[in-house]
């Protein structure tokens, strides 16, 4: 039997919450609680409030989502950021 669609939806994080919990407010006026998915985790993606993401939400229970990905910013690529640290490899 095949699992169940999910639905997305793009919103806009208003809230940082305890737990890498996150506030969404999706573009259809909804609020849901979102977490993090384990591929943005392990890639060490951060997700501040005032960012645009895409939810995956479950048919089941429209009030939790999980956070499946974070856009890039127009004006990202304008600003200057500090220079990374350099990886010194372990022997």
């Amino acid at each position: 039997m095949p699992k169940e669609e999910l639905l997305q939806f793009d919103g806009l994080v208003t809230e940082i919450l305890p737990d890498a919990r996150y506030r969404v407010q999706l573009d259809n006026g909804h609020a849901v609680v979102a977490y993090t998915a384990g591929r943005m985790k392990k890639n060490r993606i951060k997700t501040l409030a005032g960012d645009r993401v895409t939810i995956e939400i479950s048919p089941y229970d429209l009030e939790k989502g999980r956070l499946i990905f974070r856009h890039k910013d127009e004006r990202a690529g304008t600003v200057n950021r500090p220079p990374q640290r350099q990886q010194f490899r372990r022997r």
